[in-house]
């Protein structure tokens, strides 16, 4: 039976105005770059705009909503007649406002969501990078330090993060309740967490939010979705995946503004390749006017939007998957503390005061460990020190004015820095209150982060004295369990202070597999990738199911 994912598409940003809020499209900031942007392509008509999405074969639609609701009534008609589902993202409200009382977030309103619901075709609420917005509460709002959830000042890193999942179980709850109190569904609009940084994916799926990692843009691939897959698995919860275009990179291909699309069409359709194989639930392309443009009478498709074309008609039916996010089963686990630090090693959490442990960059230092040394050991994507993006180049030469570049940055000459490939094991991350049956039985656990709770510390040490090679820092333990050890069915525990030393490369070794591959299991299936390039943007597939 094939599970394959719900295909969707999000709305443009950049093109051309909403086809339902038009003028209001002009009046808001519609992206991250800090600045409102006149739309590039004529207005089309709303016939032609939901002709066009039904061609490219949106199952559903991911609709940035406005804060004033312009064109909201007008928008939900058209999808149902035309049978696409809705989910509501709260990107623009993040970014202009008005804000929930004391923090940077937009929330849908109540009156819009059972609206939206009464029509049969709401499957969400997409909250927009909100580990982002909580870590770096300054990134939209600029008249204080809001926070997305809450506000953590001068609390510890643990006490941070129950704040958190108590704000957003707030919201999960009150959505659920305002649903069940108007006759619907409690459980049919889920909340949606869409990461862009592979933290606070477990903090925000044990408060009971769907999750959505989002693969390109400025990730380290497995990372990213190892950390996600385990966070789902742990809390049982729906996986998304939005392949997101915008990102460092420039070349030769059509481009819209600087970083967007910031990786080429070839990596690109390797990405979707890539995220419908780890089996989401849904998947979903951001921004729809990378695929297309709109000369003022009709569409036409990008390179991209060929490649998203070619996807949706030709491989996905083709390439039939039986198993589901959800069976992802691990060779090698990584437990950690959900520490929201990604490399830049502050506001935590969103908290500017408190002094970080050292512990927290540990986990950089185990997936170091872990990825053959292909994923540096500062940090956890490319925001951090060493990277320096080819679209800022761009930028510079190139007034926004004079986009689109239909050729695209074809007379700057650098390197891309941005490849899917980082090679790991069947690796799933579980945080620092995973139980024993959660684990499983996996060859190789790695222990790092800043804290542990004792029925983890628990479990774990008995999975060491079943068998399996424990890896862990030794700033988590007691005394008595600092000293290294062997048993004879084969067990390791090696506490270290550091997962760079070479007795923790040797302990792993055994485990970490080739170096030339990235694998994941699901249940029965193996899914192998491999460079299909000599950098390793793009990807070839194997598929190894065992009867």
């Amino acid at each position: 039976m094939s599970r394959r994912p719900k295909l969707g598409l999000q709305g443009p940003v950049l093109a051309w105005q909403d086809p339902w809020a038009k003028e209001a499209s002009d009046r808001l900031m519609r992206t991250g770059t800090g600045m409102v942007t006149p739309s590039q392509d004529p207005l089309p008509d709303t016939e032609s705009y939901m002709a066009i999405l039904k061609e490219l074969g949106t199952e559903f639609y991911v609709h940035h909503m406005f804060p004033d609701l312009s064109g909201q009534a007008e928008m939900l008609n058209d999808m149902v007649r035309s049978g696409i589902e809705v989910c509501l993202g709260n990107e623009y409200g993040n970014i202009n406002g008005p804000f929930v009382q004391g923090t940077n977030r937009y929330d849908v309103p109540d009156e819009a969501i059972i609206t939206a619901a009464n029509s049969g075709k709401l499957i969400g609420l997409l909250y927009d990078e909100p580990e982002h917005l909580q870590v770096n509460a300054g990134q939209y709002r600029k008249d204080g330090w809001f926070p997305h959830w809450t506000e953590t000042e001068g609390l510890s890193l643990s006490q941070s993060e129950q704040r958190v999942i108590t704000a957003v179980s707030d919201q999960v709850n009150h959505v659920r309740d305002l649903l069940k109190v108007n006759g619907l569904d409690g459980d049919s609009v889920p909340l949606i967490s869409e990461h862009v940084f592979p933290i606070m994916f477990h903090t925000m799926a044990r408060a009971g939010m769907t999750l959505c990692p989002k693969i390109m843009k400025e990730s380290f691939q497995s990372l990213q979705l190892s950390t996600a897959l385990g966070a789902a698995k742990q809390y049982a919860r729906s996986m998304w995946i939005c392949a997101d275009l915008w990102g460092p990179d420039i070349g030769s291909w059509f481009t819209r503004t600087s970083g967007f699309p910031g990786h080429s069409p070839e990596e690109y359709e390797s990405a979707l390749m890539m995220g419908y194989y780890m089996a989401p639930t849904h998947l979903f392309t951001e921004n729809v006017d990378a695929l297309l443009a709109y000369d003022g009478s009709s569409f036409s498709k990008t390179e991209f939007g060929e490649i998203w074309a070619r996807f949706v008609k030709d491989f996905v039916p083709k390439h039939p998957i039986s198993w589901r996010h959800s069976d992802a089963s691990p060779d090698i686990v990584l437990i950690h503390s959900d520490d929201s630090n990604y490399g830049q090693n502050a506001r935590l959490y969103g908290n500017r005061s408190e002094e970080r442990p050292e512990a927290v960059t540990s986990i950089f230092e185990a997936w170091h460990l872990l990825s053959h040394g292909s994923i540096p050991s500062h940090g956890s994507c490319l925001h951090i020190p060493g990277y320096n993006f080819p679209r800022h180049e761009l930028k510079l030469r190139v007034p926004f004015e004079q986009f689109p570049l239909k050729q695209g940055a074809d007379f700057i000459t650098t390197e891309a820095i941005h490849p899917l490939f980082y090679p790991v094991h069947n690796v799933l991350v579980f945080d620092n209150t995973v139980q024993a049956e959660q684990i499983g039985d996996p060859k190789l656990i790695v222990v790092a982060g800043s804290r542990i709770t004792e029925g983890t510390l628990h479990a774990v040490r008995k999975k060491a004295e079943s068998g399996t090679t424990v890896i862990i820092g030794d700033w988590l333990l007691a005394d008595k369990w600092r000293d290294s050890c062997t048993y004879g069915n084969g067990g390791v525990w090696l506490p270290v202070n550091s997962f760079l030393h070479e007795n923790a490369h040797e302990a792993a070794a055994p485990f970490l597999g080739s170096q030339d591959c990235w694998m994941q299991k699901f249940g029965r299936t193996e899914l192998r990738m491999y460079k299909k390039d000599s950098g390793g943007f793009t990807l070839d597939f194997e598929i190894n199911s065992r009867t």
